[in-house]
């Protein structure tokens, strides 16, 4: 089975991490949640949802990991600005292995400058960001670029779910 990093700073949206978290767990595979400091408590912005940060950022390898889970909200704006989150990001693109982001989980992607000839979606209101960064938007529920996995909001985790267990 996988070994699946999830990416995750505090006000991230709430079912954008617990459902691909949970749907992961329930497919059997590894999941591990990758903050910017080893049991940082990281709250959802609906306070529905916490969590515990498994291993910091500095104390993990992209080659550890089988695929990598962006949630949404504004976790992705709070890891965007960190060096070691956008070469996580980096390594784990170069060696092929899918990247799931969901929502503002793109902004991670183009602080990273890896969304040039690229076809994604995000949250609508980031399609400026995201076409600026090179990348072609679609206005749908789920967009797959080879190793990319992309959504826009909560109503289309089902659709984001399905195709990274696809890839798993």
């Amino acid at each position: 089975m996988s070994k699946v990093a999830f990416l995750l700073a505090s006000d991230f949206e709430d079912s954008e991490m617990k459902v691909p978290y949970d749907e992961v767990i329930k497919a059997g595979h590894q999941a591990e949640i990758i903050g910017l400091k080893e049991n940082e408590t990281l709250v959802g912005k609906q306070g529905k949802v916490s969590y515990a940060a498994d291993k910091a950022i500095s104390k993990v390898r992209a080659g550890d990991y089988d695929a990598v889970v962006i949630p949404g909200g504004s976790s992705p704006e709070n890891l965007r600005l960190s060096p070691e989150v956008l070469q996580f990001v980096k390594e784990t693109n170069s060696a092929g292995k899918p990247i799931a982001a969901i929502c503002h989980g793109p902004q991670i992607l183009i602080s990273a400058e890896l969304l040039k000839g690229r076809t994604v979606t995000s949250y609508p209101p980031l399609k400026d960001d995201v076409v600026n960064a090179g990348a072609e938007f679609k206005d749908e529920e789920v967009v797959v670029d080879r190793n990319y996995i992309t959504s826009r909001t909560p109503k289309d985790e089902p659709a984001f779910v399905r195709e990274l267990l696809k890839v798993l």
